[in-house]
């Protein structure tokens, strides 16, 4: 199974290519690309990148590797992730964490959020939910469903 671009991701990297110094910056946004695109990175789809971007295939892979919010194989579930950083775990994320690890979620634990004030935080499908207590988060996913 091989991988190609949309035509309209195909016309955006060589909008950004002409914002960033090198190709090898389009990195993320190409990652994000195939992400939205497909629902998950393939092996096909980071020697794609790797080609548009002038960057070995071992180098998108480490990238794409690195950051949680990347997928290198299809979800079956709705992937939840929760803050496990020191403002969230003060403000209650270890509870949260237990409470959606009894759900039918894949749960991962980022590094940050970003959120730090509205903490605990968890974020789906690039949405940040914050505040976080267990009716709300029960809200939350009843609310997506």
């Amino acid at each position: 199974m091989s991988f190609t671009f949309s035509n309209e991701n195909l016309l955006k990297i060589e909008a950004l290519k002409k914002r960033y110094p090198s190709p090898k910056a389009l990195t993320l946004p190409c990652l994000w690309m195939v992400e939205y695109q497909e629902g998950y990175i393939s092996m096909d789809a980071i020697e794609e990148i790797a080609i548009h971007t002038d960057t070995p295939p071992m180098e998108v892979y480490r990238v794409a590797t690195f950051y949680t919010m990347f997928h290198l194989e299809p979800q079956d579930k709705r992937t939840v992730q929760v803050c496990k950083t020191l403002s969230c775990k003060l403000c209650g994320s270890d509870e949260i964490l237990a409470h959606l690890n009894k759900k039918d979620l894949n749960i991962v634990h980022a590094e940050c959020l970003g959120s730090c004030g509205t903490a605990p935080v968890m974020q789906i499908d690039d949405v940040n939910y914050e505040n976080l207590t267990i009716e709300n988060v029960d809200e939350i996913l009843k609310a997506l469903k």
